[in-house]
């Protein structure tokens, strides 16, 4: 990967002083994407050019893909090769060769590739980099779509760290990706293994396709005679245009990936999924996508009636929206992953809008298991962050429970780091973490706990104490009820798990009667709550459950190695005195 990366990288030294580093990918990233195609169509052009004689339109798509298997095509006379053979003429017949593919290769449209042509030939750089890029092989023997993929991404990341852009933001590193496509297929794995299985997978945030290829990469490996069929929907133009080329190479039909708004709007809205899975930004508004997204959760039952989120951050919104695309379990269910970082498992108080997403996700019994991965994971952010996984047929020893896995210490550390990414989850690691997964109930309760929902809910109750006069004497209404003192005014969270109890076991009101007399009562005496002011809550607090108390160092060990570092100060001050 690193040679064929370097190598393709190399090529992109030749426009420096025409253009600056940041606009690299808008030449390199086009030509890598053509030079594939034209590999892919090298063994079938003769057959391609016989059948656009007979046919032409929808009938000549039928057709090659009948006759080629492949999904697209290309009618011009020209190759690679030949294009080089004619250098005076080249933008011409580049511009020729780009127009004569089907209607469906709209990504050269995406880099605005036609403008690129024109100011490398002005500069005299477009026979150096299309000759060069004719010497790249990059056909699927040559290059399996696996790397392929790599490459691309390889590429975003190097002409984003030219140009010091977030690079995470176009994709989700391998090893994370592979561990949540292990997990998602972890309920399903006998009948992924039949002959002939023909499965659906989604994802909303799409980037550069790299959770999709994984995900069918991985299921080939288990089943060959498999057959993934990938869905994706992506807002950014580059990275819709790299990851429709990628799935063009894998033989997937082109038009499930699509270009547009999940938010604002779900391109598959008429679609569920056996699969769906997602990398969403973290900490990004959603206020372009605001008033679809506040009209749609007006509706009973959509993806966005059940809460929202503060405007700052849209990481809920697609947590809510992938619950909503997987299959209806009365056709057999589906199951949901997404990479979220801390704050949806308890931002927002009680009876907010995330507060409700989470209310409803755990009360519908969606949430079968949260992962935490190790901290600096990701390209562009060392951040906690988590797998949420959803399910809508769990198992019956499921059914009711969550599982919470702390994998925050599987990690190795990468020889280099790629931006704020210096560790990995290596194939030993995500066995631990799917084994973890599989022991359910019996795993290692250092590293998994299993919950219910009531576990994570809570009431938020408002504690009252008496506003006193001049005299110290309660103030009381007409009906001779003490007045609230605003300024002593509290709130208190009682879990609805209190004393060992079940809120359907005690109840909600002797519940909080009996936190209130245990908790309250004996402090502030005069107290009283202030029962239409309570709310419900729901919160995961995940590193809580499993916080292991490590004592502070003996003081004869602290005091030795500041003596150490002491006589280390004294030493050197006195070379400096000499």
């Amino acid at each position: 990967m690193s040679k064929l990366g370097n190598f393709v990288w190399g090529i992109a030294d030749q426009l420096r002083g025409v253009y600056k580093p940041h606009q690299y990918g808008g030449v390199i990233l086009p030509f890598t994407i053509l030079r594939r195609l034209d590999c892919i169509l090298e063994p079938h052009r003769d057959e391609i050019r016989e059948l656009a004689e007979r046919f032409s339109g929808g009938a000549l798509d039928v057709q090659v893909k009948r006759k080629t298997g492949l999904s697209f095509y290309n009618t011009s006379l020209f190759t690679f090769s030949l294009l080089l053979e004619d250098p005076e003429g080249l933008r011409a017949n580049l511009v020729d060769y780009i127009t004569g593919f089907s209607a469906n290769i709209d990504v050269f449209e995406r880099f605005k590739f036609e403008n690129e042509l024109v100011t490398l030939d002005e500069k005299n750089r477009l026979y150096l980099i299309s000759s060069q890029f004719a010497e790249v092989d990059l056909h699927p023997d040559t290059v399996p779509n696996a790397e392929m993929g790599d490459l691309f991404e390889y590429l975003i990341y190097k002409f984003a760290e030219a140009s010091n852009e977030e690079a995470g933001e176009h994709y989700t590193p391998r090893d994370a990706i592979r561990l949540m496509v292990d997990l998602l297929f972890a309920e399903d794995n006998e009948a992924l293994l039949e002959p002939g299985t023909v499965r659906t997978i989604y994802d909303p945030t799409a980037g550069t396709g790299g959770m999709l290829s994984v995900a069918e990469e991985r299921l080939l490996e288990r089943n060959p005679e498999a057959r993934l069929r990938l869905y994706g929907q992506e807002i950014n133009d580059q990275s819709y245009a790299i990851c429709k080329s990628d799935m063009i190479a894998k033989g997937q039909d082109v038009d499930n990936i699509r270009l547009g708004d999940t938010l604002a709007d779900d391109l598959f809205f008429d679609r569920t999924f056996d699969f769906c899975m997602s990398n969403p930004p973290y900490g990004v508004d959603w206020k372009a996508s605001a008033e679809s997204v506040k009209k749609e959760a007006l509706a009973t039952n959509s993806r966005f009636s059940h809460g929202l989120p503060a405007i700052g951050d849209g990481q809920m919104l697609f947590l809510s929206h992938l619950a909503s695309k997987m299959r209806a379990p009365h056709d057999g269910g589906g199951r949901a992953g997404i990479v979220l970082n801390g704050s949806p498992l308890f931002n927002g108080a009680a009876e907010s809008g995330p507060s409700k997403i989470r209310q409803w996700l755990l009360e519908s019994d969606l949430v079968e298991t949260i992962v935490a991965l190790p901290t600096n994971m990701f390209f562009n952010t060392g951040i906690a962050t988590y797998i949420w996984l959803l399910d809508n047929t769990k198992r019956p020893e499921r059914q009711g429970k969550v599982q919470l896995i702390d994998a925050t210490s599987f990690w190795t550390k990468m020889r280099k780091s790629l931006g704020a990414k210096s560790r990995e989850l290596d194939a030993d690691a995500r066995d631990k973490v799917v084994a973890l997964y599989d022991a359910f109930d019996d795993a290692d309760p250092d590293y998994s706990k299993v919950f219910t929902a009531e576990d994570f809910g809570y009431w938020t109750i408002t504690v009252e104490r008496p506003l006193l006069d001049d005299d110290g004497q309660p103030v009381t209404d007409r009906k001779g009820n003490p007045k609230p003192d605003v300024k002593k005014r509290d709130t208190e969270n009682v879990p609805f798990t209190y004393g060992g109890n079940t809120a359907g076991d005690l109840g909600r009101g002797a519940t909080i009667k009996q936190y209130f007399e245990t908790e309250v009562l004996p402090h502030v005496l005069d107290a009283w709550i202030d029962e239409k002011k309570t709310k419900v809550g729901y919160e995961i607090p995940f590193t809580r459950h499993f916080y292991r108390y490590v004592p502070p160092r003996p003081l004869a060990e602290i005091d030795a190695d500041l003596e150490k570092q002491v006589a280390k100060i004294m030493k050197l001050l006195r070379e400096i005195e000499k």
